[in-house]
């Protein structure tokens, strides 16, 4: 099976630098996927020693469990922004489905506005809790306060790179929001 096989149909109406924007973002998404995966496994890895040391060694690894807070926000953050990417978040989507087609497009394009709005809101919010607490340590590990923050900095401007590509596809493309997915971009 090609890369082809699973693409979604794209509208001929969409600009090339659209379609090596969505190709880039793509990209994007694949390594965001990639590093969440290694952290996942990471995190599976602390877990383990946690136990071991617990129940084998009778000595708990007190770093552990702050160090797999930071994993899972690393984790949840930036896959969330993907989300956005291939239209998996939170969504109700009977309200827009009983709307008339032509109202359907502005309510997705209404929506896919709102999320880049609180991709920028939450990624500069979060800047500056990174600011606040960057000189203060973390206990058990040793570094700053402001790495409990970053993860939240990074998926929140995925979301709004995400959030714009979708607006772009969704102002150029003649196809339904739930007919295209945005992996096909990076698939083409």
């Amino acid at each position: 099976m090609t890369a082809a096989d699973h693409a979604a149909p794209r509208d001929k109406n969409e600009p090339a630098a659209l379609r090596a924007f969505s190709r880039a973002l793509g990209w994007l998404s694949a390594v965001t996927i990639a590093l969440a995966g290694v952290a996942l496994v990471g995190l599976v890895a602390m877990m383990g020693w946690l136990v071991f040391g617990r129940y084998v060694l009778n000595d708990t690894p007190t770093w552990i469990e702050r160090g797999a807070t930071l994993a899972i926000l690393a984790i949840a953050m930036p896959v969330a922004a993907v989300g956005v990417r291939e239209r998996f978040h939170l969504s109700v989507l009977g309200v827009r489905e009983a709307l008339p087609p032509w109202m359907q497009r502005w309510v997705a394009l209404l929506c896919d506005i709102l999320m880049g709005a609180f991709g920028a809101g939450m990624a500069w919010w979060s800047w500056e809790l990174v600011g606040t607490v960057a000189n203060f340590r973390i206990p058990l590990l040793g570094i700053s306060q402001g790495w409990t923050y970053a993860p939240m900095v990074a998926g929140g401007a995925l979301m709004v790179l995400y959030a714009i590509e979708q607006v772009l596809h969704d102002i150029f493309s003649a196809t339904p929001p739930e007919k295209r997915g945005a992996a096909a971009a990076f698939l083409e």
